[in-house]
């Protein structure tokens, strides 16, 4: 009995045993086939992997290859449109034709200009007195003089009106020598103008004192004066144009212990 049981036993553990060894065995003959399937795939990797690095491009994709900077040309091209040409050069100064002025010819220049637009001022202010001038000359008789003294800053000039035919002349020299600028020559001549005795009296001018200008403004109102003395109506045109009025403005001289007229020296305390 002994034995038997001993049996049995042995049977029923060698059975599960193989049911064991079975079950492996069929997880085994599975993996095999799936390495046999993947197999050939693994294998054609590689070499389509090596004909792609060893063989050389075709000429399709050379062309290609080609035809792609070609086509980003034209995107390069429309950048360099945006930008604006000769926008990264430098600006280059351009010397000008005429030499450079110095300082004292653009004064002299600027100082011409301003005579000029005085003496357009002053030949328009001319032309509107020779319009306002609508009373005729009072006769003088032969022989008459008419003397007044006209004054402008540090200048005097002594004026003598004769009847005549409008010659004017200062120190023994005609109006023209003696003030080369035209807008002196206007400047003495605007009283006689206004009144309209110009070309009807002759003028003998002593002026000394001062500069041109001074002189010019005294020559003027010396005769706007000895005009006054001719015919007392002719005050309120001459005063109302300024004719009348003397100019006072004279240089104040200089003072001991003063550089100038009102100038101190800078104090010192060492």
């Amino acid at each position: 009995m002994d034995d038997e049981q001993r049996k049995d036993e042995t049977t029923e553990e060698h059975e599960p045993q193989a049911e064991a060894n079975e079950e492996p065995q069929a997880e085994v003959n599975e993996e095999p086939v799936a390495e046999e399937v993947t197999a050939p795939e693994a294998d054609q990797e590689p070499v389509v992997a090596e004909q792609t690095e060893e063989a050389p491009p075709e000429p399709e994709q050379a062309e290609e290859a080609a035809e792609e900077p070609e086509a980003e040309k034209p995107k390069a091209e429309e950048k360099k449109k945006d930008v604006i040409p000769g926008a990264d050069l430098e600006p280059i100064l351009v010397e000008p034709d005429k030499p450079e002025l110095s300082a004292e010819e653009r004064a002299r220049l600027e100082a011409e200009e301003e005579e000029k637009a005085r003496r357009e001022a002053a030949l328009a202010a001319t032309e509107e007195d020779d319009t306002a001038a609508s009373r005729a000359p009072a006769k003088m008789e032969k022989g008459a003089r008419f003397l007044a003294t006209g004054k402008r800053k540090s200048s005097i000039a002594r004026v003598t009106l004769l009847p005549g035919k409008g010659e004017i002349t200062i120190n023994n020299r005609s109006l023209e020598e003696f003030f080369p600028r035209p807008l002196h020559q206007t400047m003495a001549k605007q009283p006689l103008a206004v009144s309209g005795y110009e070309g009807n009296v002759d003028v003998r001018v002593r002026v000394h004192g001062g500069g041109i200008s001074g002189q010019a403004g005294a020559v003027r109102h010396g005769i706007a004066r000895a005009l006054t003395e001719i015919d007392s109506e002719l005050r309120g045109d001459l005063k109302r144009r300024g004719f009348l009025t003397r100019d006072a403005r004279v240089k104040e001289r200089r003072k001991a212990g003063l550089k100038k007229a009102r100038k101190r020296p800078q104090f010192s305390k060492r």
